[in-house]
């Protein structure tokens, strides 16, 4: 009996078949191909946690974000605020200051006047005797003094008496 090519590969394919369950291969497939589908569904797991943690840790910095945000308008506010009340006291500190100056400015033109109106009164004076001394000094000579010291004597003693 002549066995063609046919034959021997239905042979080999037995064996091989044979083979193969002999060493149970078709259960070490399956269990490698469970333990990768175990592996994959951990890694699938650990990756919806990591998710998970991603998403809450966002939420963690977008709130921490918008707070903040909030206090940073907080304090632009503030220091909005605070510009505001030192602008209104440097100008009420300004306008005290002007008023004091102004004051102190009037004082010094009121002594200032008095005492040109001192000097004045003074130059006046001293024009106003030395003037007199002139007109005396034309007008008298030395028999009129005489005359004047002998009344003014007289009119003394009388009083005196």
């Amino acid at each position: 009996m002549e066995f063609d090519n046919t034959f021997w590969a239905l042979v080999a394919l037995l064996i091989f078949l044979g083979g193969v369950l002999y060493l149970r291969v078709p259960g070490r497939v399956t269990k490698s191909l469970d333990e990768r589908a175990d592996r994959i569904s951990r890694e699938l797991d650990e990756a919806r946690r990591l998710r998970e943690e991603a998403q809450a840790l966002l939420a963690s910095y977008q709130r921490k974000q918008r707070e903040a945000q909030q206090e940073a308008d907080d304090i632009v506010e503030a220091a909005k605020h605070e510009a505001g009340r030192i602008i209104e006291e440097t100008r009420a500190d300004l306008a005290t200051q002007l008023e004091r100056r102004t004051r102190m400015a009037e004082e010094k033109i009121s002594q200032a006047e008095a005492q040109a109106m001192a000097e004045v009164q003074a130059i006046a004076a001293d024009t106003a005797v030395e003037a007199a001394r002139s007109l005396i000094a034309e007008r008298m000579d030395a028999g009129t003094d005489a005359k004047l010291l002998d009344a003014d004597i007289t009119a003394l003693s009388g009083k005196l008496n």
